[in-house]
């Protein structure tokens, strides 16, 4: 359990979030060489739409990481093999509910984000295509996290790469070379996540080298199964809680001035920078401390919850004095308005912080996901949730938008905070081998 160790882990899921944004700009790049707005907007709407639906799915991934770092700790090589088919089975059935159910999905997605007839037309045609790739795109969310429970991270990035850089290359070649337009991009994305899921497969062939991945007494096991969906609801239940943290805050903002709200979703990118370079030694806690939880090692479980703190604490710095030396030119560079760059750069202190306080919420997340203490998990995001709100209500009338700042930055250290409190009841949960 050695810092190189963490690192080896972490750096393959910071450069694969790093790809993240890039095929947003693509997809947004190439439908606006049409010279039309319609496109553009279509595009967008049906990947939020999409992008929303898949996100609740998101348990998939951290539970499958937990479940089969725990048991690779305890070398149960057939309970590992036996947790791919689970998360293969689970992500195919939620994909296959998607595709029947694509009616009321796209109902409600358009419900919330109304568009012109024009663009809502446009952006059917879009959601069509893609949801015919929901088995494949859901059934990715575990096949990552049973990689990385493995501390398969350089796996998980080739991934990603190919489904990204298969998705651009169609892209412009279905768009701009064959004149295909949204349906082109939506063709472009088809393809590369049923592709990625293929590639996916044969990165875990290990796994269907154990004849346990098809024993069905085992992988459909009552108990198993209750287990997993105990701990996956609960993780859902705190997944949407902080999402609602963040649809709030976007809703609050909403409320001020335009030149306000337009400094907001510049400087919410900084969260999202923040999110992209933690979540490495986040996933890294998720893979290391589910394994000594599986081999009942406390030593090991203190170690690898030391090293991630260590490396979580000192990107938060790295991250704070990088905001504060450079925040303002990127602050810029996103926008031209000067109006939005002062009010933006009036705001950038708090994003400062952002990193520096709130290091520990995505450390500590990633060492309960992998001690599967999906329950502290859950109680804790909703006191944190109740703390916010409540701040919230105190800080906004005075203080208007540094009081949402400040707000968001309180619910950041309430995460931390509680889950750090919850921490020696998980070292003591684990009793050691006789």
């Amino acid at each position: 359990m050695t810092h190189r160790r963490v690192f080896r882990l972490a750096w393959p899921v910071v450069v694969s979030n790093a790809t993240v944004p890039i095929l947003g700009v693509v997809d947004t790049g190439v439908v606006g060489q049409l010279g039309q707005a319609a496109p553009i907007g279509a595009v967008g709407i049906g990947a939020v739409v999409l992008t929303a639906v898949y996100w609740i799915f998101g348990f998939l991934r951290m539970g499958t990481t937990g479940f089969t770092a725990q048991a690779q700790g305890a070398r149960d090589h057939a309970e590992v093999a036996a947790l791919l088919t689970r998360a293969l089975i689970i992500g195919v059935l939620a994909g296959l509910g998607m595709i029947a159910l694509q009616g009321a999905v796209f109902a409600a997605g358009f419900a919330l984000s109304p568009a012109s007839p024009e663009v809502e037309a446009l952006a059917r045609d879009y959601l069509r295509i893609r949801i015919w790739s929901a088995p494949a795109a859901i059934a990715i969310y575990g096949i990552t996290g049973w990689l990385i429970g493995l501390e398969r991270t350089r796996a998980v990035l080739v991934l990603q790469l190919w489904m990204n850089g298969l998705n651009i290359l169609l892209d412009l070649w279905f768009v701009l070379g064959l004149g295909w337009g949204v349906q082109g991009v939506a063709f472009a994305s088809f393809l590369a996540e049923w592709s990625g899921l293929a590639l996916g497969l044969w990165f875990c062939r290990t796994g269907f080298q154990d004849r346990a991945w098809r024993d069905w007494a085992r992988v459909l096991d009552r108990a198993r199964l209750l287990v997993m969906a105990r701990v996956n609801g609960d993780i859902l239940i705190r997944s949407m809680l902080l999402q609602a943290v963040f649809v709030s805050f976007l809703f609050f903002g909403a409320g001020f001035d335009d030149v306000t709200l337009a400094a907001n979703q510049i400087l919410v990118q900084f969260i999202y920078v923040t999110s992209y370079a933690l979540d490495g030694f986040a996933f890294a806690a998720e893979a290391l401390v589910g394994q000594a939880m599986g081999a009942r090692a406390r030593p090991a479980l203190r170690r690898a919850a030391r090293l991630c703190a260590f490396w979580g604490l000192g990107s938060g710095i790295a991250l704070g004095l990088g905001f504060a030396l450079l925040g303002g030119a990127v602050i810029d560079l996103m926008s031209t308005s000067p109006e939005i760059q002062q009010v933006a750069r009036a705001y950038l202190p708090w994003m400062v912080l952002v990193p520096l306080l709130g290091w520990a919420a995505w450390i500590l997340d990633g060492i309960f996901i992998g001690a599967t203490r999906s329950q502290d998990m859950r109680n804790m995001m909703l006191i944190s949730a109740a703390i916010y709100g409540l701040a919230c209500a105190l800080l906004l009338p005075s203080l208007g938008n540094h009081g949402l700042w400040i707000a968001m930055l309180i619910c950041f250290l309430a995460r931390g905070t509680t889950l750090a409190v919850r921490y020696p009841a998980l070292e003591r949960a684990v009793i050691p081998q006789p």
